[in-house]
């Protein structure tokens, strides 16, 4: 009997999982608060507003019900915005079997409290083994997933177990899955890429072209480092696929949310028009506050994030923000390097 596998929710990256699922012979559970968008997937096979005109396998089958989705699940992964995790996680609760594998994958933190997505899912979900969670991330666009392109990601989890349990249920030829101890490094990494690939749109739009590219990517790699190892992840991680990997990826590519976000800001648009505009979540946006809060709680030079939350949240305009941060200091490259890992911090 096909294993059921319950993803939330039916934005662009959820419907792009189900699918790698799907043709690993799952039955797969969409759930959206979107009766039309179910109905859509369940009688047409499609998810237009995110995937265009994309064909889902018949395995696919969507509801609006929490309760629908998650019953005799052997499987669960978690796709929500940051914003929106810790109500779905609650909404979760009554029907979310201990045993079922967890994975979530989604890239940021929660503005209000700068957890992790693992720390919300386990406040939510007590009686769930924490240690069981497991993250996935790395460079995959969904446009490309859902076409079944070669894509390579990680999952990682504290429970080796369960990060094996998840590499079985994605692993094919298509979609490559390698397993990582490392939930610490691996969701931070993801969250912060989306903040370099928000100046990395910046940068094209202002036309500075491939040298300042480069420049960006390597010293945003080296922000990403200082401040994740500094929360408790492992150097390695953050020059593999969670790390140098999406970076490239969410930094170069047109299907990049953040990077058209970035773009649109070096036209002169407003953020609040471009986020209008965009009409689908740009995590960047609040990880780049969450980032900034962050680097000050563990005191962790980020002269990128800063100049970006300038730019965003006070209104200095990027140009001034490129000449502040080129005409910074002298220092060595390899100076500024992550402080001890510190005891304190927020999950």
């Amino acid at each position: 009997m096909p294993k059921k596998v319950s993803v939330l929710v039916a934005g662009s990256w959820g419907t792009a999982i189900a699918s790698v699922l799907a043709e690993n012979e799952m039955d797969v559970m969409l759930w959206t608060r979107n009766e039309q968008q179910a109905a859509e997937i369940n009688t047409e096979h499609r998810n237009r507003r995110f995937l265009d005109d994309a064909a889902l396998s018949p395995r696919i089958r969507a509801t609006s019900s929490m309760e629908q989705a998650l019953t005799g699940s052997d499987a669960v992964i978690v796709v929500a915005p940051s914003a929106a995790m810790r109500d779905v996680a609650s909404q979760m609760r009554p029907f979310l079997n201990k045993e079922t594998v967890l994975v979530h994958a989604t890239k940021g933190f929660e503005a209000s409290t700068l957890k992790r997505m693992s720390t919300v899912l386990a406040d939510e979900l007590p009686h769930y083994d924490a240690s069981k969670i497991v993250v996935l991330s790395g460079p995959s666009h969904a446009e490309e997933v859902i076409k079944q392109s070669p894509t390579t990601v990680v999952v990682a989890s504290e429970d080796a177990a369960a990060a094996d349990a998840a590499q079985d249920l994605l692993i094919n030829n298509s979609f490559r899955v390698y397993t990582n101890p490392d939930v610490v490094g691996v969701e931070v990494a993801g969250a912060l890429k989306n903040i370099i690939a928000l100046g990395a749109g910046l940068t094209d739009g202002l036309g500075y072209g491939d040298n300042a590219k480069a420049a960006l990517l390597t010293r945003g790699l080296a922000e990403i480092s200082r401040l994740g190892t500094a929360m408790g992840g492992n150097p390695l991680t953050f020059a593999g696929l969670a790390g140098v990997g999406d970076l490239v990826v969410t930094c170069t590519s047109k299907h990049s949310r953040n990077w058209r976000a970035g773009y649109l800001l070096a036209q002169g648009l407003p953020l609040e028009d471009v986020l209008r505009q965009m009409g689908m979540v740009v995590e960047g946006v609040k990880t780049t506050q969450a980032a900034y809060k962050l680097s000050r709680e563990f005191d962790v030079t980020m002269p990128i994030a800063d100049e970006l939350y300038a730019v965003l949240f006070e209104g200095k305009t990027p140009e001034a923000a490129v000449e502040d941060l080129m005409g910074r200091g002298r220092t060595h490259e390899l100076e500024e390097v992550a402080k001890p890992v510190q005891t304190k911090w927020f999950g």
